[in-house]
């Protein structure tokens, strides 16, 4: 059985460099459309213009942590 991930897009929040571009090469390698994030207000900065399907985020991030960056976007109505 083989997924097709063509065309969804992705972001993926995380404040190590060798995390997104590994993260971005493999979910691009798999058909999908990939934004990065360096830290959660960044994300929050691009979701409204990206409006990805799916995130994958950091918990242990300076700044503003994962847990924080979820509650930001699930209590958001601009990002729903």
């Amino acid at each position: 059985m083989e997924n097709n991930f063509d065309g969804l897009k992705v972001m993926v929040i995380d404040d190590s460099k060798t995390i997104r571009r590994t993260a971005e090469t493999l979910l691009q390698k798999a058909g999908c459309e990939v934004v990065t994030a360096i830290d959660g207000f960044d994300a929050l900065a691009k979701i409204v213009d990206h409006n990805p399907d799916i995130i994958f985020v950091d918990i242990m991030m300076p700044r503003l942590d994962g847990y924080q960056t979820c509650a930001l976007i699930k209590n958001n109505p601009d990002y729903a």
